[in-house]
């Protein structure tokens, strides 16, 4: 996968202390994944690299709305994105990102791209199913919910005392009977 350089920060060249960065997601850094769940994106990630002496922590903050499809009803809606992900980096022998909390660069690194972090919080941020709303609150008008209503089954009336074989009534005596 080619890395974004908008995504690429140099740190070696940064002073100890915190540091800023703000990125507008849109749909072209998705497409860069080849992933098309999202109609449209309009997120934006608030990054504060805090520079140490042997490490960096990294806070991610997205905030925005990601266009979507409902599972239900297949009709477009905003889902409103909010997440957070604390991120450290430290230096080692070799290349690690095998836990999700910590990255280790080799010591020779003087740069770190964040782009796949950026794209997994986002992604991750987005609900498993995708209720449209209007779905919730009863004010979606929508054909595919319409016949879904009509399809539904409905409530069975019970009897309430339905005829029993007389011979049952005569083994139920058996219980009664000690």
């Amino acid at each position: 996968m080619r890395k974004l350089k908008e995504f690429t920060i140099p740190f070696v060249g940064l002073k100890l202390g915190k540091h800023r960065f703000e990125y507008e997601i849109d749909n072209k850094f998705f497409e860069h994944f080849e992933y098309d769940e999202f109609n449209s994106a309009d997120v934006k990630v608030d990054l504060l690299l805090e520079k140490k002496t042997t490490m960096m922590e990294l806070t991610f903050k997205a905030s925005g709305t990601v266009n979507l499809y409902c599972d239900l009803t297949n009709e477009p809606y905003d889902q409103p994105i909010e997440s957070e992900l604390f991120l450290v980096i430290k230096f080692g022998e070799e290349y690690n990102d095998d836990n999700e909390d910590l990255l280790i660069l080799p010591h020779g690194e003087f740069e770190v791209n964040v782009q796949q972090y950026i794209y997994e919080l986002i992604v991750l941020s987005v609900p498993s199913k995708r209720v449209h709303p209007g779905v919730l609150d009863g004010s979606l008008q929508s054909e595919v919910l319409d016949k879904l209503e009509e399809l539904s089954p409905g409530e069975k009336e019970t009897k309430e005392e339905e005829e029993i074989d007389p011979r049952w009534n005569k083994l139920k005596n058996l219980l009664n009977d000690k």
